[in-house]
């Protein structure tokens, strides 16, 4: 039967690089450590690390053994959590990681309101554009906008949002627009993280169907919708934006919507969680919480068994 306090004892060796740093993370002596690891490669039948007196690596089979004892002990920890969770609510550390912008405006307050219904779960939030790996990363959850690439991981829809063609009313005066071919030959600020952020199929105001391509060289890229705002704020020419972003610029004044009769394509919110055969209670009710509050009511609404 596999010791899952060796388990946790090497995957501390292995992100700390030393059995000095991991012994002092863990509140363990060396030798105990040291000790604990060589049982579980003796009891394994292959070695887990490569010591030299400079420093540690893991083998090709240590790597391996890493990655299913990450997992091993988060179930572990979710099944405990599980069973406890009638008599006591929600315990141990949930994380979460979102891009900074809807993670200020919507995950945040919703985290917030989630960790008072249960007192004793810790929350931890990462802001990041990039996609993790949740599972050498250890998150429980993240949050993702827009279209979803293949992978390995579920994916439970949370919300939808409208994004707008933007600029500023001094842009506007500048270079005014009449008609959706103005719109593709305007100066654009693309977001440089989406698949195609020159082409789009917009609806218009007869519900047909339009391709839409923007046709003009593009001066300015960033990938951030914040830093996107930022640059169209300054009048450097048409950012699109999401709704939940951009509308308090729209109700100052301070930016426009243009060309409104058209309209671009709604993309969605999505809980990204590892693929398990067990999903942890806790992920379960955060997706749940969030969708009560978005007031998502789709038709993937249920959330998968595995």
């Amino acid at each position: 039967m596999l010791n899952l306090q060796r388990v946790a004892m090497f995957v501390a060796v292995a992100d700390a690089g030393s059995f000095t740093s991991a012994a002092a993370s863990s509140g363990q002596t060396k030798a105990a450590i040291s000790f604990n690891i060589q049982r579980l490669e003796s009891e394994l039948g292959v070695a887990l690390l490569l010591r030299t007196t400079r420093r540690l690596a893991l083998t090709q089979a240590g790597a391996a053994f890493y990655q299913r004892g990450l997992q091993l002990l988060k179930d572990a920890e979710q099944i405990v959590n599980d069973v406890q969770l009638n008599h006591h609510g929600f315990r141990g550390e949930l994380c979460i990681t979102s891009t900074s912008e809807y993670g200020s405006e919507v995950v945040i307050p919703a985290l917030a309101a989630f960790g008072q219904q249960h007192p004793q779960l810790r929350v931890r939030h990462v802001s990041s554009s990039s996609h993790a790996d949740l599972v050498s990363e250890r998150f429980d959850v993240a949050i993702r906008l827009g279209s979803l690439a293949d992978s390995s991981y579920h994916a439970a829809p949370i919300d939808r949002f409208s994004i707008l063609p933007v600029a500023t009313p001094q842009w506007l005066a500048a270079n005014p627009l009449n008609t959706l071919e103005d719109l593709a030959k305007a100066e654009w600020i693309i977001h440089s993280r989406l698949q195609s952020p020159f082409n789009w199929q917009v609806v218009g105001p007869q519900g047909q169907q339009v391709d839409f391509e923007i046709m003009r060289e593009v001066k300015y890229s960033t990938d951030s919708a914040s830093s996107l705002m930022s640059f169209a704020l300054q009048g450097c020419g048409v950012a699109l934006l999401p709704e939940w972003l951009v509308g308090p610029m729209l109700v100052s004044g301070k930016l426009q919507h243009l060309l409104p009769q058209f309209t671009f394509p709604s993309q969605g919110v999505y809980a990204v969680y590892p693929n398990t055969r067990h999903v942890p209670a806790k992920v379960r009710a955060l997706i749940d919480f969030l969708r009560l509050r978005t007031g998502y009511s789709g038709s993937e609404a249920s959330l998968p068994h595995i």
